[in-house]
C-alpha cells in the first residue's frame, strides 16, 4: 500500500487530484467524446428506387447539422455550441452544466452521379432522414482497341 504526506489530516494527493479535475473541467469538451461516431446510429433501407437514411441526433436543430456532397461522399456534420443568454443570467448561476459544445460527423458515399438537387433531407424528432435516389450509372461508350498492322 502506498502511503501519502497528509498535513493536518488532508491527504496532498487528494487536494492536488481535486486542482486537477477543477481544471481540467474548465478546459472544452468535445461533444460526446471519441464515442461521437457511435451515438449518430443509422439505419439504411433499400428500396426499388433509392435509399432511405435515419441518422439519430437527438437534441439537435436543423440549424446545427450541415450537409454537403463532396467526390460522390455525402457528409453529414452536427454541431452544438452552448448558448449564453440573458435568460440564464437572470435565473440563477449554473453550478453544474453536462452540456458540451462540439460537432461530430459521419460520411457516406453515395456516388459521383448525385447532385445536392437529388437528395433529400428532413429532420424531426431528434431523428435525420434522408432520401437517396439509385442513379444509373451512366453508360461508357466502348472503347474500341485496334492494333496496328506494320510493313
Amino acid at each position: 500500500m502506498l502511503y501519502m504526506p497528509g498535513i493536518f489530516g488532508e491527504d496532498l494527493m487528494d487536494r492536488w487530484m481535486s486542482d486537477m479535475d477543477r481544471e481540467f473541467g474548465r478546459m472544452e469538451k468535445p461533444l460526446y467524446g471519441h464515442n461521437a461516431r457511435n451515438l449518430m446510429k443509422t439505419d439504411v433501407r433499400e428500396h426499388d428506387d433509392g435509399f432511405e437514411v435515419d441518422i439519430e441526433l437527438p437534441g439537435f436543430h436543423k440549424d446545427e447539422v450541415q450537409l454537403s456532397l463532396e467526390n460522390g461522399y455525402l457528409n453529414i456534420t452536427a454541431a452544438k455550441g452552448l448558448h449564453k443568454d440573458e435568460q440564464d443570467r437572470k435565473s440563477g448561476k449554473i453550478i453544474r452544466q453536462e452540456r458540451y459544445a462540439g460537432s461530430m460527423s459521419r460520411s457516406f458515399y453515395v456516388g459521383e452521379d448525385l447532385t445536392e438537387e437529388d437528395i433529400k433531407a428532413k429532420l424531426e424528432h431528434g431523428v435525420l432522414t434522408l432520401r437517396i435516389p439509385k442513379k444509373e450509372a451512366k453508360p461508357q461508350l466502348p472503347v474500341k482497341k485496334y492494333i496496328a498492322i506494320e510493313g
